[in-house]
């Protein structure tokens, strides 16, 4: 099959190669190979992925995403050969490559929970350390729930969980994640603030609700 064959039949992925064309490289590779190889090439034999995936531009998958995606994890079945429609659309989304505009977009509003999921682990494997910090640590309030699947057992977990492992795990849905520059080094760099606890930020409201009370 010619390249220019496989570029009719996907404009994000030269399917044959596995690559994405016209995208900036992230991390220092071509965005696709920030899944690995394996699950990559399970995700293109998928049946999923031939007839619902390869069509898809970004307005088409975010529907795709808000209209059928109610379950996260990498594969659907024990014996790890059926990928999930999340991690096939996560595929597709590095391939297309949006603004980070759109995907910030996505990450915050309160609409469809996993829609801000989705966009949390594209931003995870694609933004430099601060922006993973600034954009996801937000998200550890969130208690919205999500259905997950893994190790063979569907269970409940919530996006704030979800969050913390993005943040904190080496691995998480069978990705490999890039590496994370630990916060302190880059608060004592100044690039980020320090962080305020759950604690000390309640406690801080409860003194000023007394201080106004005690003004009334």
């Amino acid at each position: 099959m010619s390249e220019s064959t496989t570029r009719k039949q996907d404009p994000g992925i030269i399917v044959d190669r596995g690559l994405a064309y016209g995208v900036e490289r992230v991390h220092g590779v071509n965005p696709v190979l920030l899944i690995e190889k394996i699950l990559r090439e399970r995700i293109m034999d998928s049946l999923y992925w031939q007839k619902d995936c390869v069509p898809l531009n970004l307005l088409s998958l975010i529907d795709e995403i808000v209209l059928h995606l109610r379950l996260l994890g990498t594969y659907s079945n024990v014996a790890k050969t059926r990928p999930t429609r999340f991690i096939c659309l996560t595929l597709k989304l590095l391939s297309l490559q949006p603004s980070t505009e759109i995907i910030d977009y996505l990450l915050v509003q309160r609409d469809f929970k996993y829609l801000s999921a989705f966009a949390a682990l594209y931003i995870r494997v694609t933004r430099s350390s601060v922006e993973v910090y600034e954009r996801l640590e937000p998200l550890l309030k969130d208690g919205r729930k999500l259905n997950f699947y893994e190790g063979g057992a569907a269970f409940v977990t919530h996006i704030d969980e979800f969050i913390d492992g993005l943040l904190n795990k080496e691995k998480f849905c069978d990705l490999m994640l890039p590496r994370l520059i630990d916060r302190e080094q880059l608060e004592d760099r100044e690039l980020l603030e320090p962080r305020e606890s759950e604690i000390q930020s309640e406690f801080e409201e409860e003194v000023e609700r007394e201080e106004e009370g005690l003004k009334d």
